[in-house]
Protein backbone atom coordinates (compact mmCIF):
# COMPACT_ATOMS: atom_id res chain seq x y z
CA UNK A 1 0.00 0.00 0.00
CA UNK A 2 0.93 3.65 -0.23
CA UNK A 3 0.74 3.92 3.56
CA UNK A 4 -2.10 4.70 5.96
CA UNK A 5 -4.07 7.81 6.76
CA UNK A 6 -2.26 7.97 10.10
CA UNK A 7 1.18 7.45 8.54
CA UNK A 8 1.17 8.73 4.96
CA UNK A 9 4.05 8.38 2.54
CA UNK A 10 6.24 11.49 2.74
CA UNK A 11 8.04 12.42 -0.47
CA UNK A 12 10.82 15.00 -0.58
CA UNK A 13 12.73 16.27 -3.59
CA UNK A 14 14.92 19.10 -4.80
CA UNK A 15 14.69 18.43 -8.53
CA UNK A 16 12.99 20.95 -10.82
CA UNK A 17 11.83 18.32 -13.30
CA UNK A 18 8.94 15.92 -13.26
CA UNK A 19 5.60 16.27 -11.53
CA UNK A 20 4.80 18.04 -8.33
CA UNK A 21 2.52 16.28 -5.89
CA UNK A 22 3.91 15.95 -2.36
CA UNK A 23 2.22 13.41 -0.08
CA UNK A 24 2.97 15.13 3.19
CA UNK A 25 -0.31 15.21 5.11
CA UNK A 26 -3.19 12.84 5.86
CA UNK A 27 -5.34 14.97 3.56
CA UNK A 28 -2.89 14.47 0.66
CA UNK A 29 -2.88 10.76 1.30
CA UNK A 30 -6.66 10.52 1.54
CA UNK A 31 -7.00 12.33 -1.78
CA UNK A 32 -4.64 9.85 -3.44
CA UNK A 33 -6.58 6.91 -1.98
CA UNK A 34 -9.79 8.28 -3.45
CA UNK A 35 -8.11 8.58 -6.87
CA UNK A 36 -6.81 4.99 -6.73
CA UNK A 37 -9.98 3.42 -5.29
CA UNK A 38 -12.98 5.47 -6.50
CA UNK A 39 -15.43 2.55 -6.12
CA UNK A 40 -14.70 1.62 -2.53
CA UNK A 41 -17.77 3.46 -1.20
CA UNK A 42 -20.12 2.19 -3.91
CA UNK A 43 -19.27 -1.49 -4.24
CA UNK A 44 -18.19 -4.17 -1.80
CA UNK A 45 -14.46 -4.89 -1.58
CA UNK A 46 -13.60 -8.62 -1.74
CA UNK A 47 -10.57 -9.95 0.12
CA UNK A 48 -11.60 -13.59 -0.19
CA UNK A 49 -14.03 -15.61 -2.26
CA UNK A 50 -17.67 -15.12 -1.27
CA UNK A 51 -19.29 -18.19 0.30
CA UNK A 52 -21.84 -18.37 -2.49
CA UNK A 53 -21.38 -17.23 -6.06
CA UNK A 54 -23.09 -14.00 -7.10
CA UNK A 55 -25.79 -13.70 -9.74
CA UNK A 56 -24.59 -12.98 -13.26
CA UNK A 57 -26.98 -10.07 -13.80
CA UNK A 58 -25.74 -8.43 -10.59
CA UNK A 59 -22.09 -8.80 -11.62
CA UNK A 60 -22.73 -7.56 -15.13
CA UNK A 61 -24.64 -4.60 -13.78
CA UNK A 62 -21.66 -3.50 -11.68
CA UNK A 63 -19.26 -4.02 -14.58
CA UNK A 64 -21.53 -2.11 -16.95
CA UNK A 65 -21.77 0.85 -14.55
CA UNK A 66 -17.98 1.04 -14.16
CA UNK A 67 -17.37 0.68 -17.89
CA UNK A 68 -19.87 3.38 -18.86
CA UNK A 69 -18.58 5.74 -16.18
CA UNK A 70 -14.94 5.30 -17.21
CA UNK A 71 -15.62 5.65 -20.94
CA UNK A 72 -17.72 8.82 -20.67
CA UNK A 73 -14.84 11.32 -20.92
CA UNK A 74 -13.17 9.43 -23.78
CA UNK A 75 -16.33 9.13 -25.84
CA UNK A 76 -16.87 12.89 -25.48
CA UNK A 77 -13.50 13.41 -27.20
CA UNK A 78 -11.84 15.02 -24.19
CA UNK A 79 -8.99 12.51 -23.79
CA UNK A 80 -5.60 12.43 -25.49
CA UNK A 81 -4.90 9.00 -26.99
CA UNK A 82 -6.23 5.96 -25.07
CA UNK A 83 -9.46 5.51 -27.08
CA UNK A 84 -8.52 5.41 -30.74
CA UNK A 85 -11.71 4.48 -32.59
CA UNK A 86 -14.47 5.51 -30.23
CA UNK A 87 -17.51 4.15 -32.07
CA UNK A 88 -19.54 1.85 -29.75
CA UNK A 89 -20.81 -0.12 -32.76
CA UNK A 90 -17.22 -0.85 -33.81
CA UNK A 91 -16.35 -2.02 -30.31
CA UNK A 92 -19.49 -4.15 -30.16
CA UNK A 93 -18.48 -5.90 -33.38
CA UNK A 94 -14.95 -6.51 -32.06
CA UNK A 95 -16.33 -7.79 -28.77
CA UNK A 96 -18.58 -10.24 -30.58
CA UNK A 97 -15.64 -11.46 -32.66
CA UNK A 98 -13.59 -11.79 -29.48
CA UNK A 99 -16.34 -13.76 -27.77
CA UNK A 100 -16.44 -16.37 -30.52
CA UNK A 101 -12.79 -17.29 -29.85
CA UNK A 102 -12.26 -16.04 -26.28
CA UNK A 103 -11.94 -19.59 -24.92
CA UNK A 104 -9.58 -20.79 -27.66
CA UNK A 105 -5.92 -21.41 -26.77
CA UNK A 106 -4.01 -20.75 -29.99
CA UNK A 107 -1.05 -22.71 -28.67
CA UNK A 108 -3.17 -25.72 -29.71
CA UNK A 109 -3.23 -25.16 -33.44
CA UNK A 110 -4.67 -28.59 -34.18
CA UNK A 111 -7.85 -27.51 -32.39
CA UNK A 112 -7.86 -23.90 -33.56
CA UNK A 113 -6.34 -23.65 -37.07
CA UNK A 114 -8.30 -20.42 -37.57
CA UNK A 115 -5.54 -18.68 -35.59
CA UNK A 116 -3.08 -19.43 -38.40
CA UNK A 117 -5.38 -17.77 -40.91
CA UNK A 118 -5.94 -14.74 -38.69
CA UNK A 119 -2.34 -14.17 -37.61
CA UNK A 120 -0.81 -14.79 -41.02
CA UNK A 121 -3.22 -12.39 -42.70
CA UNK A 122 -2.79 -9.70 -40.03
CA UNK A 123 0.97 -9.87 -40.54
CA UNK A 124 0.66 -9.86 -44.34
CA UNK A 125 -1.75 -6.90 -44.42
CA UNK A 126 0.46 -4.90 -42.06
CA UNK A 127 3.58 -5.72 -44.06
CA UNK A 128 1.89 -4.58 -47.27
CA UNK A 129 0.86 -1.30 -45.63
CA UNK A 130 4.49 -0.71 -44.57
CA UNK A 131 6.06 -1.37 -48.00
CA UNK A 132 7.00 -4.93 -47.15
CA UNK A 133 4.78 -6.62 -49.72
CA UNK A 134 7.36 -6.49 -52.50
CA UNK A 135 10.39 -7.07 -50.26
CA UNK A 136 11.39 -10.71 -50.38
CA UNK A 137 11.42 -12.35 -46.98
CA UNK A 138 9.49 -9.74 -44.95
CA UNK A 139 7.64 -11.63 -42.25
CA UNK A 140 6.40 -11.11 -38.72
CA UNK A 141 4.47 -12.16 -35.63
CA UNK A 142 1.55 -10.91 -33.58
CA UNK A 143 2.48 -9.90 -30.03
CA UNK A 144 0.55 -8.84 -26.95
CA UNK A 145 1.27 -5.13 -27.40
CA UNK A 146 3.95 -2.59 -28.14
CA UNK A 147 6.05 -3.40 -25.08
CA UNK A 148 6.25 -7.06 -26.03
CA UNK A 149 7.16 -6.12 -29.60
CA UNK A 150 10.00 -3.90 -28.38
CA UNK A 151 11.28 -6.48 -25.93
CA UNK A 152 11.10 -9.25 -28.50
CA UNK A 153 12.95 -7.48 -31.32
CA UNK A 154 15.78 -6.53 -28.99
CA UNK A 155 16.08 -10.13 -27.80
CA UNK A 156 16.30 -11.21 -31.45
CA UNK A 157 19.08 -8.71 -32.21
CA UNK A 158 20.99 -9.72 -29.09
CA UNK A 159 20.90 -13.40 -29.95
CA UNK A 160 21.73 -12.83 -33.63
CA UNK A 161 24.77 -10.75 -32.67
CA UNK A 162 25.86 -13.43 -30.22
CA UNK A 163 25.52 -16.18 -32.83
CA UNK A 164 27.08 -14.34 -35.78
CA UNK A 165 29.63 -12.02 -34.13
CA UNK A 166 30.20 -13.50 -30.70
CA UNK A 167 28.94 -10.36 -28.93
CA UNK A 168 28.78 -11.04 -25.18
CA UNK A 169 28.32 -7.48 -23.87
CA UNK A 170 25.53 -6.23 -26.14
CA UNK A 171 24.32 -2.66 -26.40
CA UNK A 172 21.68 -0.81 -28.41
CA UNK A 173 21.57 2.89 -29.25
CA UNK A 174 18.18 4.57 -28.98
CA UNK A 175 16.96 8.18 -28.89
CA UNK A 176 16.40 9.57 -25.40
CA UNK A 177 12.76 9.92 -26.48
CA UNK A 178 12.44 6.22 -27.38
CA UNK A 179 9.88 4.27 -25.41
CA UNK A 180 11.13 3.17 -22.00
CA UNK A 181 10.03 -0.40 -22.78
CA UNK A 182 13.49 -0.58 -24.34
CA UNK A 183 15.02 0.11 -20.95
CA UNK A 184 12.87 -2.70 -19.60
CA UNK A 185 14.22 -4.95 -22.37
CA UNK A 186 17.76 -3.98 -21.45
CA UNK A 187 17.03 -4.77 -17.80
CA UNK A 188 15.49 -8.15 -18.62
CA UNK A 189 17.99 -9.29 -21.23
CA UNK A 190 21.28 -7.82 -20.06
CA UNK A 191 21.58 -5.29 -22.88
CA UNK A 192 23.13 -1.88 -22.28
CA UNK A 193 20.78 0.83 -23.56
CA UNK A 194 22.68 3.89 -24.80
CA UNK A 195 20.48 7.00 -24.96
CA UNK A 196 21.29 9.38 -27.80
CA UNK A 197 20.50 13.11 -27.48
CA UNK A 198 18.18 15.09 -29.71
CA UNK A 199 18.88 17.81 -32.23
CA UNK A 200 17.20 21.19 -32.33
CA UNK A 201 14.30 19.63 -34.28
CA UNK A 202 13.55 17.18 -31.42
CA UNK A 203 14.74 14.24 -33.55
CA UNK A 204 17.63 12.01 -32.62
CA UNK A 205 21.12 13.36 -33.34
CA UNK A 206 22.32 10.93 -36.02
CA UNK A 207 25.90 12.20 -35.93
CA UNK A 208 26.05 11.40 -32.22
CA UNK A 209 24.67 7.94 -32.92
CA UNK A 210 27.24 7.29 -35.64
CA UNK A 211 30.09 8.32 -33.33
CA UNK A 212 28.97 5.95 -30.58
CA UNK A 213 28.53 2.71 -32.53
CA UNK A 214 30.92 0.08 -31.19
CA UNK A 215 31.70 -3.56 -31.86
CA UNK A 216 29.15 -4.41 -29.15
CA UNK A 217 26.29 -2.48 -30.75
CA UNK A 218 23.69 -5.03 -31.83
CA UNK A 219 21.15 -2.58 -33.32
CA UNK A 220 19.98 1.00 -33.63
CA UNK A 221 16.45 2.27 -33.11
CA UNK A 222 14.37 5.19 -34.32
CA UNK A 223 10.77 6.16 -33.55
CA UNK A 224 7.93 6.89 -35.96
CA UNK A 225 6.62 8.73 -34.08
CA UNK A 226 7.79 8.80 -30.50
CA UNK A 227 5.52 8.92 -27.45
CA UNK A 228 6.58 12.27 -25.95
CA UNK A 229 6.17 14.47 -29.03
CA UNK A 230 4.98 12.24 -31.91
CA UNK A 231 8.13 13.16 -33.85
CA UNK A 232 9.54 10.88 -36.56
CA UNK A 233 13.27 10.32 -36.24
CA UNK A 234 15.47 10.58 -39.40
CA UNK A 235 15.05 6.93 -40.32
CA UNK A 236 16.89 7.14 -43.66
CA UNK A 237 19.98 8.60 -41.97
CA UNK A 238 19.87 6.04 -39.16
CA UNK A 239 19.53 3.28 -41.76
CA UNK A 240 22.66 4.51 -43.54
CA UNK A 241 24.59 4.29 -40.27
CA UNK A 242 23.23 0.81 -39.59
CA UNK A 243 24.16 -0.42 -43.06
CA UNK A 244 27.64 1.04 -42.75
CA UNK A 245 28.25 -1.00 -39.62
CA UNK A 246 26.36 -4.11 -40.69
CA UNK A 247 23.83 -3.96 -37.86
CA UNK A 248 20.06 -3.85 -37.68
CA UNK A 249 17.72 -0.88 -37.40
CA UNK A 250 14.39 -1.24 -35.65
CA UNK A 251 11.69 1.34 -36.30
CA UNK A 252 9.36 1.72 -33.36
CA UNK A 253 6.16 2.60 -35.18
CA UNK A 254 3.98 1.24 -32.39
CA UNK A 255 2.24 4.60 -32.19
CA UNK A 256 2.42 5.86 -35.77
CA UNK A 257 2.52 2.67 -37.79
CA UNK A 258 -1.18 2.56 -38.58
CA UNK A 259 -1.63 6.25 -39.38
CA UNK A 260 1.59 7.47 -41.01
CA UNK A 261 1.17 5.34 -44.18
CA UNK A 262 -2.25 6.93 -44.73
CA UNK A 263 -0.83 10.37 -43.98
CA UNK A 264 1.66 9.74 -46.80
CA UNK A 265 -1.19 8.70 -49.10
CA UNK A 266 -3.03 11.91 -48.21
CA UNK A 267 -0.06 14.06 -49.19
CA UNK A 268 1.30 14.95 -45.76
CA UNK A 269 5.03 15.52 -45.43
CA UNK A 270 5.92 12.20 -43.82
CA UNK A 271 9.51 11.09 -44.46
CA UNK A 272 10.17 7.46 -45.43
CA UNK A 273 10.25 5.30 -42.30
CA UNK A 274 9.35 1.72 -43.20
CA UNK A 275 10.64 -1.12 -45.41
CA UNK A 276 10.88 1.29 -48.33
CA UNK A 277 14.10 2.40 -46.60
CA UNK A 278 17.04 0.02 -47.20
CA UNK A 279 18.58 -0.80 -43.85
CA UNK A 280 15.33 -0.95 -41.88
CA UNK A 281 15.37 -4.52 -40.60
CA UNK A 282 12.35 -4.59 -38.28
CA UNK A 283 9.24 -2.54 -37.49
CA UNK A 284 6.68 -2.66 -34.69
CA UNK A 285 3.16 -1.28 -35.23
CA UNK A 286 0.36 -1.52 -32.70
CA UNK A 287 -2.96 -2.78 -34.00
CA UNK A 288 -4.58 -1.69 -30.73
CA UNK A 289 -3.85 2.00 -31.42
CA UNK A 290 -4.55 3.50 -34.85
CA UNK A 291 -5.18 -0.04 -36.11
CA UNK A 292 -8.45 0.25 -34.13
CA UNK A 293 -8.30 -3.25 -32.62
CA UNK A 294 -8.94 -4.17 -29.01
CA UNK A 295 -6.19 -3.54 -26.48
CA UNK A 296 -3.42 -6.09 -26.36
CA UNK A 297 -2.12 -6.66 -29.91
CA UNK A 298 0.85 -5.43 -31.91
CA UNK A 299 2.53 -6.55 -35.12
CA UNK A 300 6.29 -7.10 -35.15
CA UNK A 301 7.73 -7.32 -38.65
CA UNK A 302 11.19 -8.51 -39.71
CA UNK A 303 13.11 -7.99 -42.95
CA UNK A 304 13.90 -11.73 -43.11
CA UNK A 305 13.03 -15.04 -41.49
CA UNK A 306 16.48 -15.61 -40.00
CA UNK A 307 15.98 -12.63 -37.72
CA UNK A 308 12.46 -13.71 -36.78
CA UNK A 309 13.69 -17.18 -35.86
CA UNK A 310 15.89 -15.65 -33.16
CA UNK A 311 12.77 -15.03 -31.10
CA UNK A 312 11.38 -18.57 -31.39
CA UNK A 313 11.58 -21.01 -28.50
CA UNK A 314 11.41 -24.77 -28.99
CA UNK A 315 12.13 -27.77 -26.75
CA UNK A 316 12.27 -31.22 -28.33
CA UNK A 317 12.98 -33.51 -25.34
CA UNK A 318 10.62 -32.33 -22.58
CA UNK A 319 8.67 -35.20 -20.94
CA UNK A 320 5.44 -33.29 -21.56
CA UNK A 321 6.02 -33.43 -25.30
CA UNK A 322 7.71 -31.27 -27.88
CA UNK A 323 7.04 -27.60 -27.17
CA UNK A 324 7.22 -24.60 -29.45
CA UNK A 325 6.29 -20.97 -28.99
CA UNK A 326 6.83 -18.00 -31.34
CA UNK A 327 7.53 -15.57 -28.51
CA UNK A 328 7.30 -14.89 -24.80
CA UNK A 329 3.70 -15.96 -24.27
CA UNK A 330 2.59 -19.56 -24.07
CA UNK A 331 -1.17 -19.85 -23.97
CA UNK A 332 -2.92 -17.03 -25.83
CA UNK A 333 -6.60 -16.37 -26.32
CA UNK A 334 -7.85 -16.58 -29.89
CA UNK A 335 -10.28 -13.78 -29.11
CA UNK A 336 -7.82 -10.92 -29.51
CA UNK A 337 -6.42 -12.40 -32.71
CA UNK A 338 -9.87 -12.82 -34.26
CA UNK A 339 -11.02 -9.34 -33.24
CA UNK A 340 -7.84 -7.72 -34.61
CA UNK A 341 -8.33 -9.48 -37.94
CA UNK A 342 -11.96 -8.31 -37.96
CA UNK A 343 -10.97 -4.71 -37.17
CA UNK A 344 -8.57 -4.49 -40.09
CA UNK A 345 -11.01 -6.00 -42.58
CA UNK A 346 -13.92 -3.91 -41.30
CA UNK A 347 -12.06 -0.67 -42.03
CA UNK A 348 -10.17 -1.55 -45.18
CA UNK A 349 -8.04 1.05 -46.93
CA UNK A 350 -10.95 3.43 -47.37
CA UNK A 351 -11.80 3.34 -43.67
CA UNK A 352 -8.23 3.93 -42.56
CA UNK A 353 -7.82 6.79 -45.04
CA UNK A 354 -11.05 8.47 -43.93
CA UNK A 355 -10.12 8.19 -40.24
CA UNK A 356 -6.62 9.51 -40.90
CA UNK A 357 -7.95 12.46 -42.89
CA UNK A 358 -10.17 13.57 -40.00
CA UNK A 359 -7.46 13.03 -37.37
CA UNK A 360 -4.75 14.86 -39.29
CA UNK A 361 -7.01 17.81 -40.08
CA UNK A 362 -7.95 18.06 -36.40
CA UNK A 363 -4.28 17.94 -35.38
CA UNK A 364 -3.52 20.75 -37.86
CA UNK A 365 -6.22 22.92 -36.29
CA UNK A 366 -5.03 22.20 -32.77
CA UNK A 367 -1.41 22.92 -33.69
CA UNK A 368 -2.33 26.28 -35.18
CA UNK A 369 -4.39 27.15 -32.12
CA UNK A 370 -1.68 26.19 -29.63
CA UNK A 371 0.98 28.10 -31.60
CA UNK A 372 -1.16 31.23 -31.38
CA UNK A 373 -1.07 31.21 -27.56
CA UNK A 374 1.81 33.48 -26.58
CA UNK A 375 2.80 31.64 -23.39
CA UNK A 376 3.12 28.24 -25.09
CA UNK A 377 5.67 26.76 -27.51
CA UNK A 378 5.38 23.66 -29.67
CA UNK A 379 7.72 20.70 -29.10
CA UNK A 380 8.60 19.22 -32.47
CA UNK A 381 6.29 18.55 -35.39
CA UNK A 382 4.02 15.54 -35.75
CA UNK A 383 1.14 14.86 -38.16
CA UNK A 384 -1.14 13.42 -35.45
CA UNK A 385 0.13 14.82 -32.13
CA UNK A 386 0.44 18.31 -30.68
CA UNK A 387 3.07 18.60 -27.94
CA UNK A 388 3.76 21.86 -26.15
CA UNK A 389 5.54 23.43 -23.19
CA UNK A 390 5.58 26.79 -21.46
CA UNK A 391 7.27 29.54 -23.46
CA UNK A 392 8.65 31.17 -20.32
CA UNK A 393 9.89 29.86 -16.98
CA UNK A 394 7.21 31.67 -14.98
CA UNK A 395 4.46 29.55 -16.53
CA UNK A 396 4.14 26.09 -15.00
CA UNK A 397 2.74 23.90 -17.78
CA UNK A 398 1.62 21.35 -15.20
CA UNK A 399 -0.47 24.07 -13.58
CA UNK A 400 -2.03 24.54 -17.02
CA UNK A 401 -2.78 20.83 -16.95
CA UNK A 402 -4.41 21.18 -13.52
CA UNK A 403 -6.71 23.79 -14.98
CA UNK A 404 -7.51 21.59 -17.98
CA UNK A 405 -8.31 18.66 -15.70
CA UNK A 406 -10.68 20.89 -13.75
CA UNK A 407 -12.39 21.70 -17.05
CA UNK A 408 -12.84 18.02 -17.92
CA UNK A 409 -9.82 17.26 -20.13
CA UNK A 410 -7.19 14.52 -19.86
CA UNK A 411 -3.91 15.23 -21.64
CA UNK A 412 -0.64 13.35 -21.30
CA UNK A 413 2.16 14.92 -19.30
CA UNK A 414 5.74 14.65 -20.56
CA UNK A 415 9.02 15.82 -19.08
CA UNK A 416 12.53 16.99 -19.97
CA UNK A 417 11.29 19.58 -20.73
CA UNK A 418 8.02 19.67 -18.77
CA UNK A 419 5.19 19.63 -21.25
CA UNK A 420 1.88 18.17 -22.37
CA UNK A 421 0.80 16.39 -25.49
CA UNK A 422 -2.54 15.84 -27.20
CA UNK A 423 -2.50 12.65 -29.29
CA UNK A 424 -5.45 13.09 -31.63
CA UNK A 425 -7.76 10.11 -32.16
CA UNK A 426 -11.17 9.65 -33.80
CA UNK A 427 -13.25 10.81 -30.78
CA UNK A 428 -11.36 14.12 -30.83
CA UNK A 429 -12.56 14.78 -34.39
CA UNK A 430 -16.21 15.18 -33.34
CA UNK A 431 -17.74 18.61 -34.08
CA UNK A 432 -16.93 21.25 -31.50
CA UNK A 433 -14.24 19.32 -29.61
CA UNK A 434 -11.30 21.27 -31.05
CA UNK A 435 -12.95 24.62 -30.49
CA UNK A 436 -13.89 23.72 -26.90
CA UNK A 437 -10.35 22.55 -26.16
CA UNK A 438 -8.68 25.68 -27.48
CA UNK A 439 -11.11 27.87 -25.53
CA UNK A 440 -10.38 25.94 -22.34
CA UNK A 441 -6.64 25.90 -23.05
CA UNK A 442 -6.54 29.69 -23.34
CA UNK A 443 -8.47 29.98 -20.08
CA UNK A 444 -6.18 27.42 -18.41
CA UNK A 445 -3.06 29.35 -19.41
CA UNK A 446 -4.58 32.57 -18.08
CA UNK A 447 -5.47 30.90 -14.77
CA UNK A 448 -2.06 29.25 -14.47
CA UNK A 449 -0.27 32.58 -14.78
CA UNK A 450 -1.28 33.43 -11.24
CA UNK A 451 -0.29 30.08 -9.73
CA UNK A 452 2.86 30.03 -7.54
CA UNK A 453 5.75 27.85 -8.80
CA UNK A 454 5.60 24.25 -7.61
CA UNK A 455 1.88 24.29 -6.79
CA UNK A 456 0.72 21.99 -9.61
CA UNK A 457 -0.82 18.66 -8.66
CA UNK A 458 -0.42 17.04 -12.07
CA UNK A 459 2.65 16.14 -14.07
CA UNK A 460 4.33 13.52 -16.18
CA UNK A 461 3.33 10.12 -14.82
CA UNK A 462 2.85 7.75 -17.77
CA UNK A 463 -0.58 6.16 -17.68
CA UNK A 464 -1.96 8.50 -14.99
CA UNK A 465 -3.04 12.11 -15.37
CA UNK A 466 -2.79 13.78 -12.00
CA UNK A 467 -0.33 12.17 -9.61
CA UNK A 468 3.40 12.21 -9.08
CA UNK A 469 6.38 13.68 -7.29
CA UNK A 470 9.46 15.72 -8.09
CA UNK A 471 12.86 14.19 -8.68
CA UNK A 472 13.96 10.80 -9.99
CA UNK A 473 14.56 9.13 -6.62
CA UNK A 474 11.30 10.43 -5.17
CA UNK A 475 9.44 9.51 -8.35
CA UNK A 476 10.72 5.93 -8.15
CA UNK A 477 9.47 5.74 -4.58
CA UNK A 478 5.98 6.81 -5.56
CA UNK A 479 5.89 4.67 -8.71
CA UNK A 480 6.87 1.58 -6.74
CA UNK A 481 4.24 2.35 -4.11
CA UNK A 482 1.66 2.90 -6.86
CA UNK A 483 2.42 -0.51 -8.37
CA UNK A 484 1.99 -2.09 -4.93
CA UNK A 485 -1.35 -0.32 -4.61
CA UNK A 486 -2.56 -1.67 -7.96
CA UNK A 487 -2.58 -5.16 -6.43
CA UNK A 488 -4.06 -4.35 -3.03
CA UNK A 489 -7.80 -4.24 -2.30
CA UNK A 490 -9.30 -0.88 -1.37
CA UNK A 491 -8.59 0.07 2.26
Amino acid sequence: MLGTAEMPVVVQSSSDEGVRVMIETPEDFQRLIEEFYPYRHRFETFRRLPTAGRRAEELLGELRWMAETEDEMGHRGRVSGSLYHGDPAHYAMLTEAFGLFAHANVLQRDMYPSATKFEAEIVAMTAAMLHGEGAAGVCGVLTGGGTESLLTQLLAYRDLARAERGVTDPEVIVPVTAHCALDKAGHYFGIRVVHAPLGADWRVDVDWVAEHVTADTVALLGSAGNYPHGVIDPIEDLAAVARQHGIGLHVDACLGGFILPWAQRLGYDVPPFDFAVPGVTSISADTHKFGYGLKGTSVLLYRDRDLRRQQYFAVADWPGGMYLSPGMAGSRSGGLIASTWAAMLALGEEGYLAAAQDILATADTLRTGVAAIEDLRLLGTSPFMVAFAGAREELDVYAVNDELIARGWRLNGVQRPPGLHFCVTRPNTAPGVTEDFLTDLRAAVEAARGRPPGSARSGALYGLSASGVQGERAARMLLTAALDAFYEPAP
